[in-house]
C-alpha cells in the first residue's frame, strides 16, 4: 500500500491552510484508492532555521525535532503539498523544511495544491524548482484555489466544485508516479 504525506506547508497563525489541508485529505480519502493519507502539519516540528546558530538548551530539542521530521517524510511514498503563495513563492517555512531533506525525498512523486492571489501558482513554480534539486517527480496537474473566489472574506474557504476534477487529476498522477519510483527505489 503507497503511503502519501499530506503536507500542510504554512505556520502562520490564522492559516487559511488548515482548511484547505482538510479538504484535500478528505477529498483524498473519499476516492478509495487503497493508499494510506496521512497530513503532515509543519506546524508541529518546531524546526530551527537551517544553519542558524542555536542556544546550548535549545541543540537538544532542535535536533528531536530535525530527526522526526526527517524520519516523518522518509516515512512516505509520495507527498501533496499544500502551499500558499507569499510574495510570488513558497513560505519560509516550508523552503527552510525542505531544506533539512534530502535523501528521504529523493525517487519519489510529489502533487500541489496552493492558494493565493492567482491560486498559489508561483508558490507551485518555486516548489518545483527545490524539489527537482531533490530528485523528486512533481506531477503536472495542480489544485489552484483563488483567495477571490473560494474564499469568503479571503478567509473562510467554500471551494468551486469544479476543483474536484484537477484533484482528481493531480491524485491519479501522483499514485502513478509513486507507485513507479517505488520499483526504483527497491
Amino acid at each position: 500500500m503507497l503511503k502519501i504525506g499530506i503536507v500542510l506547508g504554512s505556520v502562520r497563525q490564522g492559516r487559511n491552510a488548515e482548511a484547505v489541508t482538510n479538504w484535500t485529505y478528505d477529498f483524498a480519502t473519499k476516492r478509495n484508492d487503497n493508499v494510506e493519507y496521512e497530513i503532515v502539519d509543519l506546524a508541529d516540528y518546531k524546526l530551527p532555521f537551517l544553519g542558524a546558530a542555536l542556544p546550548e538548551d535549545r541543540q537538544s530539542e532542535a535536533e528531536t525535532a530535525i530527526k522526526a521530521w526527517s524520519d516523518k517524510m522518509a516515512s512516505f511514498d509520495g507527498y501533496i503539498f499544500v502551499a500558499p503563495e507569499y510574495n510570488h513563492a513558497v513560505g519560509g517555512a516550508l523552503k527552510n523544511a525542505l531544506d533539512f531533506l534530502n535523501p528521504e525525498l529523493n525517487n519519489k512523486a510529489a502533487g500541489f495544491v496552493g492558494y493565493g492571489s492567482l491560486g498559489g501558482t508561483r508558490a507551485h513554480e518555486n516548489l518545483r524548482l527545490i524539489l527537482a534539486e531533490l530528485q523528486v517527480a512533481t506531477v503536472r496537474t495542480a489544485v489552484t484555489f483563488s483567495l477571490i473566489t473560494d474564499f469568503e472574506n479571503m478567509s473562510v474557504f467554500k471551494p468551486a466544485d469544479y476543483h474536484k476534477n484537477n484533484a482528481n487529476e493531480m491524485f491519479d498522477q501522483v499514485i502513478a508516479w509513486s507507485q513507479a519510483l517505488k520499483t526504483v527505489r527497491g
